[in-house]
């Protein structure tokens, strides 16, 4: 399954027990019972929460595969950063720790440019570190927002 599919397939169930769990919290509210009526406050707050999280998490990968396609048309090839991988195709680690300070350079010394932060959020990302990946790839998408794409 593609990560998209499985992304969508997620989406989807979380959709689909918002709506029930949204359902029981009105039968709670509806009882009259205090008790019952602060569970059914909590469970409509927690799926308003799930939502929201949903959504940030699906904006946050349309943004990023926006910016991958928009840097690899740019290149007129696929992004590629020049790390060794394994027959999996995955990143080697171990190569993605040594690049790793050649993209930390390149933010430092751009750091207004939102193709050098995509890349170092990859190169995170090909390490194994996700917290950090996702933040320098967040600073890309704030950073290409700026910068809006030549008209042809």
């Amino acid at each position: 399954m593609s990560p998209r599919a499985g992304a969508l397939l997620m989406g989807a169930l979380l959709a689909a027990y918002l709506v029930l769990v949204g359902w029981r919290a009105v039968q709670f509210v509806a009882t009259g019972d205090p008790v019952a009526i602060g569970i059914g406050i909590a469970l409509i707050v927690l799926p308003v929460l799930g939502a929201w999280a949903l959504w940030r998490e699906l904006d946050f990968g349309i943004r990023s595969q926006r910016i991958v396609r928009r840097l690899e048309a740019e290149q007129d090839a696929p992004l590629d950063l020049g790390l060794a991988t394994r027959a999996s195709g995955r990143a080697d680690r171990a190569a993605a720790d040594a690049a790793f300070d050649g993209f930390r350079r390149a933010v430092e010394a751009a750091p207004g440019s939102w193709r050098d932060w995509l890349r170092l959020g990859l190169a995170y990302d090909a390490a194994g570190d996700r917290r950090r990946a996702r933040g320098a790839i967040r600073e890309a998408i704030r950073l290409e927002r700026a910068d809006p794409p030549a008209s042809p």
